[in-house]
C-alpha cells in the first residue's frame, strides 16, 4: 500500500511539473521598465511655512499617485505616443506605488516589448509631471507643488515574467499535496487485502504463504522450470511445510483450492503446491475440479477429454483416466467434458464416493475449485475433503469477498486451513510475514509435450 502511495503521490508531482512547465511556455514573456517621481514644495519661507509644505506634499502623494492611471494622463500618453489602446487597456500595463515614508512615487511599465516598456514609462513619468503642475497652480499664481522626474524610464532585457522557476516550485508544492490528499483517500476508501492484519482481522485465518509478483512466471510456470532455490519455489516450500504442520497428529490427506473470485490465481497454486508436495516423495493427484472454466490440463500440457466428468457417469475407467505429469511427477485427472449441471455433478454421491476413493490411493489429493462466490461448487467439494486453502490476490480481493468467501466455507461446516497471498509485491512481502520474496501464480497458455500415464 505504501508503494501504491507514492506512486500516487508521484504522478500528481510530474502532472503539475508538465502542467506547469506547459503553461509557463505558452505565456508570453513580459518585461519591465522602471521610473521615479518626486513631489516637492515651495520651501523659500520660513521654517514653519518649509514644514507645512513639507506636510502637504506628504499628504498629497498617495493622492498624485492614484492619478497616475487616470484617465485623462492615459489620453494624454497614448497621443503623445500614438498607441493602438484604450485608456482602460494601457492603465493595465502601468502600476503606481509610493515607497513608505518617501515623497517618491514609483511608476512600473509592464509589456512584451522591452522598448515599448520603456518608452511608456518615459511618457508616463514626463506627463505626470505636467498634470499635476496643471492640477495644482492656481489661475493666475504658480504651482506650489513641484513633479521632477528623479529616475529615468529603464530599459530592463531581462523578462520578469513568467517566472520559470517560481512556477514549477508551486506547481511541484501543489502537486505533492494533492497527490499526498489523493493517496491518503485512496488508503481510507482502500478495501482491498493488503497485509496479514487484513486478513487474520477479517476472517480470523492464518497466512500460509506470501507469493509475490515474478515477472519471469508467465513464461515459466511451473516450478518444474525453476531453479531450486528460486524465490517462487521457496514460496511453495513454505506453503508445503506450513500445510503438513497445521496438524501433528491428523495431517490432512485431501485439499481444496478456491478463491473468492475468479483470476486470484487459485489454479497455478494448486498445480505448484502439487508440484513441491510430489518433490517430497509423495504420490499426490491434482483434480481439475473446476467444471466450469477448466484450465490445469492447459497449463500442465496434459489431455483434458477424458477426466472427472467421464468417470463420474461411466464413460472411461478411473486407472485409464488418471495422467502423469513427467516432469513432476504429479498425477493428473482432468476435469473431463464440462457438464451442463456442474453442481448437480459435485454433489453426486458418485462423486463422494469417488473422492473416498482417490484419498485411499494417494497420500495427497488436491483439488482446483472454482470461486466460491459466484457457483456453490467449491463449497460443496470443500465439505467433502479435510479443508481448504483459499487464495487472494493482493490489492485486488476485498475484504467483503473474503469475509464472504469464509462465509461460505462456514455455510457447509468445511474447514479453512489458511490463506495463501498471490501477486504480493516484493517490497510489501514482509506485511504479510515473511523476509523474503515469491514468484506468484499464474494461469498461461496450452503447453504440449508431457507425459501422459
Amino acid at each position: 500500500m505504501a508503494q501504491r502511495r507514492w506512486l500516487t503521490i508521484v504522478v500528481f508531482f510530474l502532472l503539475s511539473l508538465l502542467g506547469a512547465g506547459a503553461l509557463t511556455y505558452s505565456q508570453t514573456p513580459q518585461y519591465e521598465s522602471k521610473a521615479r517621481v518626486f513631489i516637492s514644495t515651495d520651501t523659500s519661507g520660513n521654517s514653519i511655512e518649509a514644514f507645512q509644505a513639507s506636510n502637504y506634499a506628504t499628504q498629497r502623494v498617495q493622492s498624485y499617485a492614484a492619478l497616475a492611471t487616470s484617465r485623462e494622463l492615459m489620453q494624454r500618453v497614448i497621443s503623445r505616443l500614438n498607441l493602438n489602446l484604450t485608456p482602460n487597456q494601457l492603465a493595465g500595463k502601468i502600476s503606481s506605488e509610493v515607497g513608505a515614508g518617501t515623497v517618491i512615487i514609483l511608476l512600473t511599465v509592464t509589456d512584451p516589448d522591452p522598448a515599448v516598456a520603456q518608452q511608456i514609462a518615459k511618457a508616463e513619468s514626463e506627463e505626470l509631471t505636467d498634470y499635476l503642475t496643471d492640477l495644482e497652480t492656481p489661475p493666475g499664481k504658480t504651482s506650489p507643488v513641484k513633479a521632477s522626474v528623479v529616475d529615468p524610464a529603464s530599459y530592463n532585457a531581462a523578462a520578469v515574467s513568467p517566472n520559470v522557476a517560481l512556477n514549477l516550485v508551486a506547481a511541484g508544492l501543489i502537486g505533492l499535496l494533492i497527490g499526498f490528499g489523493t493517496a491518503v483517500v485512496r488508503d481510507l476508501l482502500d478495501n482491498t487485502v493488503s497485509s496479514t492484519k487484513d486478513i487474520e482481522g477479517t476472517i480470523d485465518s492464518p497466512v500460509l504463504a506470501s507469493i509475490a509478483y515474478d515477472g519471469d512466471v508467465p513464461k515459466h510456470p511451473l516450478l518444474t522450470e525453476a531453479a531450486s532455490h528460486a524465490p517462487r519455489v521457496e514460496a511453495f516450500r513454505l506453503l508445503r511445510t506450513n500445510l503438513q504442520f497445521l496438524n501433528l497428529d491428523t495431517r490432512p490427506k485431501s485439499l481444496v483450492i478456491t478463491s473468492a473470485v475468479p483470476g486470484e490465481g487459485k489454479t497455478s497454486t494448486a498445480i505448484n503446491l502439487a508440484i513441491a508436495l510430489a518433490q517430497t516423495g509423495q504420490r499426490v493427484l491434482l483434480i481439475d475440479g473446476d467444471l466450469r472454466r477448466p484450465r490445469a490440463a492447459s497449463v500442465l500440457g496434459l489431455e483434458r477429454s477424458v477426466g472427472l466428468t467421464t468417470v463420474l457417469v461411466g464413460r472411461s475407467d478411473l486407472h485409464e483416466s488418471i495422467q502423469k505429469h513427467g516432469a513432476s511427477g504429479v498425477y493428473f485427472l482432468a476435469s473431463g467434458p464440462i457438464p451442463p449441471n456442474p453442481t448437480e455433478v459435485l454433489q453426486s454421491n458418485a462423486a463422494q464416493g469417488l473422492f473416498d476413493q482417490l484419498n485411499q490411493m494417494f497420500d495427497m489429493v488436491i483439488i482446483d475449485a472454482p470461486p466460491l462466490l459466484p457457483v456453490s461448487d467449491a463449497a460443496i467439494i470443500a465439505r467433502d475433503v479435510d479443508g481448504a486453502i483459499l487464495v487472494v490476490r493482493h490489492g485486488k480481493t476485498t475484504k467483503d469477498q473474503l469475509e464472504q468467501a469464509r462465509l461460505r466455507l462456514s455455510q457447509v461446516d468445511a474447514n479453512l486451513f489458511g490463506v495463501a497471498v498471490n501477486m504480493t509485491p516484493k517490497r510489501n512481502a514482509g506485511g504479510y510475514g515473511y523476509q523474503y520474496a515469491y514468484g506468484y501464480s499464474y494461469e498461461p497458455k496450452r503447453k504440449d509435450g508431457k507425459d501422459k500415464k
